[in-house]
């Protein structure tokens, strides 16, 4: 009796890999994985529809997903290998002194979140400032050392008249500094005396 071939191989479908590509590139350029939505919408089909690649593509072991985890969606290829750890040097809220973290340990973040020849450090985010950048309360942010950003970027500053460090977007406007909360309901607020401390160039979701 001859045997039955598997029905799951491991060479995706085309539009299997067009996903899995989309995944992996979403997830160098913005440092998190894409939602089943925004999936979704690239590739202009519905969510079931995506839901039915991810589910084989997951059972060709060519991406994995966390249980109860947001934004889970992680190709193999992107997995041990390419992690590099740093170390987590506290909590950032969005205003008031860095707490702190007793025996901080490293944590493992993806190579591609970071560039050649600088430091880099993470923080946890305390607080909901920053979620119309995805930065949502309780995820850690991956930061390059750097006393300089762009108008708009995202940067960890040190206030020191105020002796507090705030996560926030950066812009020049004269002989001073407005730093600007990505939320509706908060308001930018100015100071003269801002002090960069690095930019945030990635975002690693907390879990639930």
């Amino acid at each position: 009796m001859n045997k039955k071939s598997s029905v799951w191989t491991t060479k995706p479908s085309k539009k299997q890999a067009e996903v899995l590509e989309f995944i992996a590139k979403f997830q160098r350029e913005k440092g998190y994985s894409p939602s089943l939505g925004e999936i979704a919408s690239h590739f202009k089909i519905s969510i079931p529809t995506v839901h039915q690649h991810i589910s084989y593509l997951r059972k060709k072991k060519l991406l994995i997903t966390h249980k109860g985890k947001k934004r889970s969606i992680q190709p193999f290829n992107d997995q041990k290998s390419d992690l590099v750890e740093i170390p987590l040097l506290g909590l950032i809220a969005a205003g008031g002194p860095i707490e702190a973290i007793r025996n901080p340990e490293p944590i493992e973040v993806p190579r591609s979140m970071l560039s050649k020849g600088t430091n880099h450090y993470a923080l946890k985010v305390s607080g909901t400032s920053m979620i119309e950048e995805g930065i949502s309360d309780g995820d850690i942010v991956i930061v390059r050392e750097q006393q300089t950003v762009d108008d708009g970027e995202k940067a960890v500053a040190y206030l020191p008249d105020k002796d507090a460090v705030t996560l926030k977007k950066i812009y020049r406007d004269k002989n001073r500094i407005k730093l600007v909360p990505a939320n509706k309901t908060m308001k930018p607020f100015y100071e003269k005396n801002v002090e960069v401390q690095g930019k945030v160039v990635g975002v690693i979701r907390k879990y639930g």
